[in-house]
């Protein structure tokens, strides 16, 4: 029998990250955990009380507020994987927006919100059998990960993805706005001086400009073979 193991998925925004990482969940059996969904929803409640706006950003409120946040992943049947809930309620949808998509990185950069969520994610992955998508998954959260996959592809290809994503949901956006956003999200996550998004050495980079879902999903399949086919 293949033993279970830890894959981190890492790479930048609009990549596909989670949408690989449930399929190999689902196919493999394993539990899979968006960590991009935990920030998000901190970076809403950060929003929903007015520590941050386009003009300000109220760290140490949010900073002391911390305690008071509590995360949870709810499976729902009926859409076959879980859902996010802040304090009791579901905020899947409105953590998908792209006003929390132009304050996540933000809210990420703060240190006692890493050490918040890193904990949390380093408990649901101890045993083992867990796909986890983010930024520093494969360099911070589990560093011992014995797959490690970090994705890539052009700014435009990822703003062409995210907009037809938002349009599909009835968001009113324009694509230079998303290009904007997944820029900006690039340079924060890549410059910020806590976990910032870098390939870890021994990580297998895949870019899938020109992948569709089924050829990147065959290839990182084939990598789970190679790493846990028993010897």
């Amino acid at each position: 029998m293949n033993k279970k193991i830890t894959i981190a998925i890492d790479g930048f925004s609009s990549t596909g990250k989670s949408t690989l990482a449930k399929q190999l969940a689902s196919y493999l059996g394993y539990v899979y955990v968006d960590t991009g969904a935990m920030y998000r929803a901190i970076a809403l409640f950060a929003m929903q009380n007015g520590y941050i706006t386009a003009e300000s950003f109220d760290k140490e409120s949010l900073i002391n507020s911390l305690t008071a946040i509590r995360l949870q992943f709810r499976y729902n049947p009926e859409l076959g994987f879980a859902e996010m809930y802040l304090n009791d309620v579901n905020v899947e949808k409105e953590i998908r927006t792209i006003e929390v998509s132009s304050f996540v990185s933000k809210v990420a950069t703060i240190a006692e919100v890493r050490a918040k969520l890193v904990e949390q994610q380093q408990e649901m992955g101890k045993d083992k059998g867990i796909v986890m998508d983010g930024r520093d998954i494969g360099t911070v959260v589990f560093p011992d990960a014995e797959l490690k996959i970090f994705m890539t592809s052009s700014a435009s290809t990822r703003a062409q993805r995210r907009y037809d994503e938002l349009i599909q949901k009835g968001d009113d956006v324009t694509y230079e706005e998303v290009l904007k956003n997944v820029e900006e999200r690039d340079y924060i996550d890549t410059h910020r001086d806590n976990s910032p998004l870098v390939l870890a050495e021994d990580a297998i980079e895949i870019d899938n400009s020109h992948l569709t879902r089924d050829e990147q999903f065959d290839i990182v399949l084939g990598l789970v073979d190679e790493v846990t086919k028993t010897e």
